[in-house]
């Protein structure tokens, strides 16, 4: 094992690549828990049929958790935007479209989504009567049992040189409400300080899958919220101003 060449550094974690394969390494402070969940849900989605990286093992890198999965050669689809703005759109085509097919899965092994919602909903600093609001629109929502990323952002699709989609990082994966993952991936453009992308993004979603947008709209007061858990403070201070205007009626 060769843990020289570093290809991300992301919060509590790194990732490395040592030849045909990939090592998240994680902080000796990260839950056990969790990344041991992180490397299951992978391994379920593997059997989706979808394309991602597979699971290779488990493992302890100095005192670490460490997650091995096989290395998948390409550029990010964020890349290749920022390499190619005249294709954007193209681009987001090609991403909506990868999302419908990972939301026409089934996963029956993942965590319901509305059950981390709930427990999102309770870590947060909002009021008492906000959070009981909050939870009554989650209990109203239609049940479905669609595989939802939770993280679905063009930087983690990679495309490979001949042109096939992978998506990757599966720790927040879970079974629900396609909509409300639409929902997340809408504010996560606009957390990126590109809200034209957000909008195009959702009339694509709203016209591929044939979705009202207001039906869409009725989960954002529930991502928002939930979001403000582990987003940074400025990330927060935006979000709860949000939720200042969001309309729980």
């Amino acid at each position: 094992m060769n843990l020289d060449r570093i290809i991300a550094v992301r919060n509590s974690k790194t990732v490395y690549r040592d030849g045909d394969k990939v090592y998240k390494v994680f902080d000796r402070s990260y839950s056990k828990a969790d990344v041991l969940n992180e490397a299951l849900n992978q391994a379920r989605i593997e059997e989706t049929g979808l394309n991602i990286p597979k699971i290779l093992g488990v493992t302890m890198t100095e005192g670490k958790w460490t997650i091995i999965t096989e290395f998948i050669k390409g550029k990010t689809l964020a890349q290749l935007m920022a390499e190619n703005p005249d294709k954007k759109d193209e681009y987001l085509k090609q991403f909506v479209s990868l999302q419908l097919i990972m939301h026409s899965k089934t996963c029956p092994g993942l965590n319901k989504l509305k059950d981390k919602l709930n427990i999102k909903i309770d870590q947060t600093d909002l009021k008492a009567t906000v959070r009981y609001d909050l939870h009554i629109r989650i209990e109203s929502m239609p049940n479905h049992n669609k595989v939802c990323h939770g993280d679905y952002n063009p930087s983690n699709i990679i495309i490979t040189d001949d042109g096939t989609p992978y998506i990757l990082d599966w720790s927040h994966a879970t079974q629900g409400n396609a909509s409300a993952d639409a929902a997340r991936t809408f504010l996560l453009f606009y957390l990126d300080n590109d809200a034209e992308s957000a909008k195009k993004y959702l009339d694509l979603f709203c016209e591929q899958s044939a979705t009202d947008k207001q039906y869409i709209k009725k989960w954002m007061p529930i991502i928002t919220a939930s979001h403000t858990v582990k987003g940074n403070e400025q990330e927060r201070k935006l979000l709860n101003s949000w939720m200042d205007f969001a309309d729980f009626d």
